[in-house]
């Protein structure tokens, strides 16, 4: 409604416009139909401004009421599988399988589906610089700078006009969430909103903006910091809530997905995870905020982080000589993937490789590692090239526990795959069915055995053999990238898998 009477109003400018004096030259009706165009677009955002106070103002009054504790529900702890050791396959038994066989499987896991992200209750329009005057000429602009995953970046914020809370209760916390509310406040949102746009930030990623932002502004591990994140998080149209724990404020989070390792409060049927993992016997205020979403963990774009290169990394194709690339990954992407939490969507846990695997490659990989790749498979029929690629995958990494390595299980994206020393079956599996749809545009699928991970490809051309899996009147052939030694062609199943207790997991 807003929006069509905008159109409108700029459809009556348009008819007074016509009614201009026939003696009035262009370029005074140019600059009277402008003069009249900015004083509407001044106005709306007057009245934006105006209806986005009143939701703050009402908001503000039940923040003074009384906070109620509340009991927070138990962690759920990562999922532990079993150690499946790696099959190691000598160079003679490297052998294709000689017709199509159909193996069972258990059942399908979705793959989790990406959504819009959060957006305010009304555009946050920037408030206009003031006009020079003789006085002052050129105003000056008070701008805070600060970095994020090792990205610069700057909003508009003048630090000496800064809110300070007077106390921690619910009334200083009110009064200061008013003096957030005024337009004073305004360009730093729309700067905050400006950067998740041109960065192309999903949920995760914003946040731990938006963090680096308030610290940056109002301090380190301050109360302040943490009611300015907040508020910004709440007005980009995010589901938050504000609680107090000690002499801490904390805020929490809603997130449609299950984090592991992660305490949280169960608030109307939303689980909320307070950010800082800190705080015990909290008081919650738990008032809603008109037109508030969830927080995604999908990531629908990777994020445009500033290039800070490692070390180059080198992987080799045993039985492909020719398949040998060089990464030097981005050290700022691999802090974000660090920090970057294991969760779960829905019931099963095994939907959480899906959102490792959908993410999509980034710029540095696809500009490093996917010529020589492509060169390698050149004009190669489809089976030749999955073939090569799952042999790359097979033969050009090492394999070990993540146990060993991180103390823990910890999937990686591709590029981490990519950058580290080690990885395993759930790495590898992630890694292959992401080459094979960039580089080749095939459809896959993961396969979750008890305690191992692999994948299939579907064929669109050439007559496949070996182990395949039908789903939705589709062939998809198993293809294991935890082989080694020689690897194992498209087909095979490793050895040890029971195929009637696999499961299924749709990726993109």
């Amino acid at each position: 409604m807003k929006r069509f009477a905008l159109y409108i109003g700029l459809a009556l400018m348009g008819c007074t416009a016509l009614t201009a004096q026939e003696n009035e030259s262009f370029e005074e009706f140019n600059a009277r139909r402008q003069k009249q165009f900015n004083e509407f677009k001044e106005q709306r955002r007057q009245e934006f401004e105006k209806f986005r106070r009143e939701r703050n103002e009402k908001f503000a009054r039940f923040l003074r009421r009384e906070w109620i504790p509340i009991e927070p529900c138990p962690v759920e702890p990562h999922p532990k599988d079993d150690i499946v050791p790696p099959v190691v396959t000598p160079k003679e038994d490297v052998k294709p399988a000689p017709k199509p066989i159909e193996v069972p499987f258990d059942k399908v896991i979705p793959a989790p589906k990406p959504k819009p992200q959060p957006k305010p209750i009304d555009p946050i329009e920037e408030v206009p610089a003031p006009r020079p005057t003789p006085v002052q000429p050129r105003p000056i602009v008070a701008k805070q700078r600060f970095t994020f995953f090792g990205t610069p970046a700057e909003v508009r914020i003048d630090k000496k006009k800064l809110f300070r809370l007077k106390g921690l209760n619910e009334n200083a916390i009110a009064d200061a969430w008013l003096e957030l509310s005024e337009e004073t406040y305004t360009n730093l949102i729309h700067d905050c909103l400006t950067i998740r746009e041109e960065h192309e930030l999903c949920d995760w990623a914003y946040l731990q903006m938006l963090h680096n932002m308030a610290e940056s502004v109002c301090g380190r591990g301050t109360n302040e910091a943490t009611l300015l994140m907040a508020y910004v998080y709440c007005q980009s149209g995010y589901r938050m809530r504000l609680a107090i724990g000690g002499n801490k404020l904390h805020m929490l989070f809603a997130s449609d997905y299950s984090i592991y390792d992660w305490g949280y409060y169960n608030l109307d049927g939303q689980q909320y995870y307070v950010f800082d993992k800190g705080g015990n016997n909290l008081r919650i205020c738990e008032q809603k905020y008109p037109q508030e979403q969830s927080m995604s963990l999908y990531i629908k774009q990777d994020p445009k982080l500033a290039m800070t290169a490692t070390d180059a990394s080198a992987h080799k194709s045993r039985r492909n000589e020719e398949m040998d690339i060089r990464l030097a990954a981005n050290k700022n992407m691999l802090d974000f993937y660090n920090s970057y939490p294991t969760s779960k969507y829905g019931e099963d846990f095994m939907s959480r490789w899906a959102m490792y695997a959908n993410m999509p490659t980034p710029k540095n990989i696809k500009q490093q590692v996917y010529p020589t790749l492509r060169k390698a498979i050149g004009q190669c029929d489809q089976w030749t090239a999955v073939n090569r690629i799952l042999n790359f995958v097979q033969t050009g990494f090492v394999y070990e526990y993540d146990d060993k390595v991180w103390g823990k299980d910890r999937a990686f994206f591709p590029e981490e795959s990519l950058h580290y020393p080690y990885c395993d079956c759930e790495d590898r599996s992630i890694l292959f069915t992401r080459l094979i749809r960039d580089l080749l545009g095939l459809k896959c699928i993961l396969i979750y055995y008890p305690g191992h991970l692999a994948a299939a490809v579907e064929f669109t051309e050439g007559n496949p053999t070996g182990d395949y899996i039908s789903y939705n009147g589709q062939r998809f052939f198993i293809t294991d990238p935890t082989i080694t030694g020689y690897g194992a062609p498209v087909g095979t199943t490793m050895r040890g898998m029971d195929n009637k207790k696999a499961k299924v997991i749709l990726l993109e």
